[in-house]
This record gives structure tokens, sequence and C-alpha cells, in this order.
């Protein structure tokens, strides 16, 4: 069995959001990434996919809660010791237009981090650049260039390229399609997993695409408002998922078969999503649960393993299960 690289417990980020409260951000997320698989992460927009991923990363200091990184607890890390976990964790972020500073040429934009982390002479410093420009299937030459002279997919291969400069273990892949042309998409995910087998890296592939979510991710967590609700094998989770979000949310995914796309039984959720400042007590989904009950109300539920390596926050399913 595969070394857990990254180990989330109890993970908890607030905002302050003036006189309305405190935003819940991420509210005590626990999730587990093993060394050399990619979990995906998925949810309607605002559920706090980029926020758990950004804490993670120390972009965002911790509410509560510990990142365990390689045996080490993120937030006490200092000094050097920080340096080198800021150069095995990297980040590819959701917009390549505004990730990538317009006044530098796209070999500085690769090498900032070389710069910072590695010592590297002139020559050894631009061989390295257009290695890494002919990794992500572009041409050497494109290190002069400025990021106005290119397209959204090439932009956003350069912010790969710019995540692999120092040679990271684990990578955060903040959305990195959902700017991009459907006919781009595919390209640029499947970069992502030659990559991965290429160089031995761990992902934490957060979308809202599911189709694509399911081709690349080796396990899935489904976030809503803050927490997380499900998490098992990506086969599992689009076969046999558990949480009634989780079916409304698979049952969303179109078929290739229009026949079978018209004629299937799709499950519809109800009411709006709540607000992440007053979110419902209890069960955060009981609003808009078909199953839900007093107990749903009362009682916050809490992440269990109910069947081996599948992990359902749910009463009904608890209960179902028991």
């Amino acid at each position: 069995m595969r070394e857990k690289l990254v180990e989330v417990k109890d993970l908890c980020k607030y905002f302050h959001v003036g006189k309305k409260g405190i935003l819940k951000a991420v509210d005590n997320v626990s999730l587990y990434i093993k060394k050399g698989e990619t979990l995906g992460l998925v949810g309607e927009s605002g559920c706090g996919k980029t926020t758990c991923g950004r804490t993670i990363l120390k972009l965002y200091d911790p509410t509560a809660g510990q990142v365990i990184f390689d045996g080490q607890d993120v937030s006490k890390l200092k000094g050097k010791e920080l340096l080198e976990f800021k150069k095995r964790a990297q980040i590819i972020f959701q917009d390549p237009y505004s990730s990538l500073d317009p006044r530098m040429t796209i070999g500085e934009i690769i090498a900032e981090g070389m710069d910072v982390h590695c010592n590297y002479s002139a020559k050894e410093r631009d061989d390295k650049v257009a290695e890494l420009l002919t990794s992500v299937g572009m041409n050497a030459d494109f290190a002069n260039r400025f990021a106005h002279e290119l397209s959204g997919g090439q932009r956003q291969r350069i912010g790969i390229a710019r995540a692999l400069a120092i040679d990271p273990d684990f990578i955060v892949c903040d959305e990195p399609i959902s700017a991009l042309d459907v006919s781009i998409q595919a390209q640029v995910v499947n970069l992502l997993i030659k990559l991965q087998k290429e160089r031995g890296l761990t992902y934490l592939f957060i979308s809202h695409d599911l189709s694509m979510v399911r081709h690349i991710s080796d396990r899935v967590g489904v976030m809503y408002l803050g927490s997380m609700v499900e998490m098992t094998s990506s086969q599992e989770i689009f076969e046999n998922p558990k949480h009634p979000y989780t079916k409304i949310l698979m049952s969303a995914i179109p078929l290739a078969d229009p026949d079978a796309n018209s004629s299937r039984n799709r499950l519809e959720i109800r009411g709006e999503i709540p607000s992440p400042i007053n979110a419902p007590s209890g069960c955060k989904f009981r609003t808009r649960c078909p199953y839900a009950t007093e107990k749903c109300a009362q009682e916050v539920p809490k992440l269990t393993e109910i069947a081996p390596e599948h992990f359902v926050a749910c009463h009904h399913c608890n209960e179902i299960n028991a």
C-alpha cells in the first residue's frame, strides 16, 4: 500500500466578513492523498474547494486543524523547512490569463521559482526552461515571448511548466481546465496524466467537470458548503454514490447516448444553496435533502467509513449501513 503524502485533519478556514459574521469556507475537512495518486475534489461553485487547496499549501493560514505533509506538521514549519515544503508543493492556478505576469517573458516566469530555490548557472537555468517547455508540448523558442502572445491553452501549459520548474512532489491543480476551450481541456488533462507518470507526481485535482475528474482521479472527495460529505475511489463514487448530494451530482452528468440521456431518471435538487455565512444547523445539506429528519437538524454528521475506503457524512446513510 502506498504511503500517505498529504493528510488533512479537521481543517478549518474562516473569514471575517464585517458585520455579516464569519464565512466558514472550509469547515472540519479531513482527507488524505497517497504518494503518486490523484484525489479529485468536486462540488458546487463556492463550496470551498479552492480555499481548501490553498490552505493545504499554506497560501492561507488555517483557522484550525492540521495539514501533515510527508510526516511533518506544515503549521510548525519555519525557515529552511518551510522553504523546502514550498519547493515540494506547488499550484497550477485556474486562470491562465491573470496568473502570468505580462511584464515578464515566459522564460522569466518559469525560472522565477528556480531563482529562489535552486543555485543554477545562467546556462543551466536556460537549459532547464527549454526542457520544461518541451515537456509540456511547446517549442523552446517560446521562452522569449510574452504571455499576451499566447493562446489560453498555451498559457496554461506555461502555468504547468512553472509548477514543475523546481521538481515538486505535490501539485494542487486548481480548476486548471475551467477557463479553456472544450477542445483544449482533454489535451491539458492528458498532459497532466503523462507528467504524473513520468515524474511520480501527486495531485489534488479541483474541478466541477465531473467527467474530467472521473478520467484523471484515483479517488474523489465531494464538498458541500465547506464540508466533506463523501470520499471514496473514483469508480465507486460514480457507480455507487451514497450521499444524497453526491447522487444528485452524478445524475447531472450528461451521457453520450442521446436516447439514454433523455430517458434517464435524473434526480433534482430542491431549494437554493444556503449562505455559507448562515449555514443550516446540523447537516448543512438537510434543507435540500429528501431524507432529512429531526436528527439532521440537531447533530452534525461525522465522516464515517461505511465500507472499506468509502467515507460518508450522512445520518441516513449511516442508519442504512449500520
